[in-house]
C-alpha cells in the first residue's frame, strides 16, 4: 500500500499538469461483479433448499425429484448457466440464452433489477460530453439508492468516492488498452519462460522484444 501510494504521489508530483483517470474496463467490471455476487448468493440459497428437499425426502424413504423448469433446468442449474448471459447485452444472446433469461428475471426480479443498472452504467461510458456522462452517473446513483440492492450500494459508494477520476475519462476519452494488452503480453512472455530468474536479462529480452 506504502509503495502504491509513494508511486501516485512521485506521478502526481512529475507530471504536474496530468489527471488521474479511473479506465472504464475497471469500473464496469466492478459493477458487474455487485451483480454476480447476486446471483452466487441466489445460487447458494437454491442449492441449500435443493439439499433440504433431498433429506427430507430421505427421512419419507421416498426418491428425490428434482423440478425442472420450462427450459430443462433446475432453479441452481439456472442460475449457474446465466452468469456468462448477463455479462452480454440483450440484442447479442442466443435464442436459449434469452429465453434463460426470461425465466431467472421472472423467479429472481431482483437480478433483473440489478441486470438493468449494468447496462445503465455502460451506457455513461456513450456520452460524449462530462457533462452529460455525469448526469447520467448521478441518475445511476439515484437509481442504486432506490434499487436498495446491498452489494450495488457498496460499489456505488466506492465508485462515488473515486468520481472526478472516472470521470476524467470524458475530457479526453483516454483508456489504458494499450498498457493493459502490453502487460499481457508481457505476462505471457514469463509464464513461457517458467519464471524469471535473472531480472536484469528479463528486461533486456523484453526491451529487444517490444521496445
Amino acid at each position: 500500500m506504502d509503495m502504491a501510494r509513494n508511486m501516485r504521489l512521485a506521478i502526481v508530483n512529475s507530471f504536474i499538469k496530468s489527471s488521474i483517470v479511473i479506465d472504464r474496463f475497471h469500473a464496469v467490471k466492478l459493477v458487474q461483479e455487485a451483480m454476480q455476487h447476486v446471483r452466487i448468493a441466489f445460487r447458494w440459497a437454491a442449492i441449500k433448499e435443493e439439499n433440504e428437499a433431498i433429506k427430507l425426502a430421505k427421512e419419507k424413504g421416498v426418491k428425490y425429484q428434482s423440478i425442472e423448469l420450462s427450459n430443462g433446468d433446475t432453479k441452481k442449474e439456472l442460475l449457474a448457466r446465466s452468469r456468462y448471459l448477463l455479462y452480454k447485452f440483450e440484442e447479442e444472446w442466443t435464442q436459449n440464452q434469452a429465453k434463460r433469461a426470461a425465466l431467472l428475471f421472472e423467479k429472481y426480479p431482483k437480478l433483473k433489477v440489478a441486470y438493468k443498472l449494468i447496462l445503465q452504467f455502460r451506457k455513461i461510458y456513450e456520452a460524449k460530453q462530462l457533462e452529460d456522462a455525469t448526469k447520467q452517473f448521478n441518475k445511476w446513483k439515484q437509481d442504486v439508492i432506490d434499487a436498495d440492492i446491498e452489494e450495488f450500494n457498496t460499489v456505488m459508494n466506492s465508485l462515488d468516492y473515486h468520481s472526478d477520476n472516472i470521470l476524467n475519462f470524458f475530457n479526453n476519452r483516454i483508456t489504458n488498452a494499450y498498457a493493459e494488452v502490453f502487460n499481457s503480453k508481457i505476462k505471457n512472455f514469463r509464464a513461457n519462460l517458467r519464471g524469471v530468474n535473472d531480472v536484469k536479462f528479463f528486461l533486456f529480452r523484453l526491451e529487444k522484444l517490444f521496445a
